[in-house]
């Protein structure tokens, strides 16, 4: 598997502004509002969800500006990014990292803790020299009801 960013992820809001703070970034009212909306949630939101609540509570704030925040948050391993089949890219905070099933059918999402996916990392390292990042991508297939 690809190694964990270095940083460890702040549990709150504070926390990661904190930690902004510290590489020399700066604390703005978008940053503020997007992290809150990050925090908020309890899911895997796209970009324009998230610009959208961000957007209910500072106006101003334009979608460019919410992906380039996506960027430079995923970039310092406070969220990630996973391509949960054919929509958008979707973000949640980098502490809750986990794999995703997905069904073709019915379009069901289940988390599948990392564990599941070490034998398929091991398989691709040793076959391929391929290192995978389950956290980026869903495995596609049927859930229980849809088979």
């Amino acid at each position: 598997m690809c190694p964990a960013p270095v940083v460890t992820t702040p549990s709150s809001v504070e926390g990661v502004l904190a930690q902004l703070r510290a590489r020399g970034g700066r604390v703005t009212t978008a940053r503020r509002q997007l992290l809150e909306a990050l925090f908020d949630s309890a899911g895997h939101r796209t970009a324009e969800d998230l610009a959208a609540e961000v957007q209910r509570r500072a106006p101003d704030v334009h979608l460019s500006t919410i992906y380039r925040n996506l960027d430079e948050l995923e970039r310092l391993g406070v969220i990630v990014h996973a391509h949960l089949g054919h929509g958008p890219a979707t973000y949640h905070l980098a502490k809750g990292a986990h794999g995703h099933f997905v069904c073709e059918g019915c379009g069901a999402m289940v988390e599948a803790p990392d564990d599941m996916f070490r034998g398929l990392s091991r398989a691709a390292r040793t076959r391929f020299g391929f290192d995978i990042d389950p956290h980026h991508f869903a495995m596609l297939g049927r859930c229980r009801d849809c088979r």
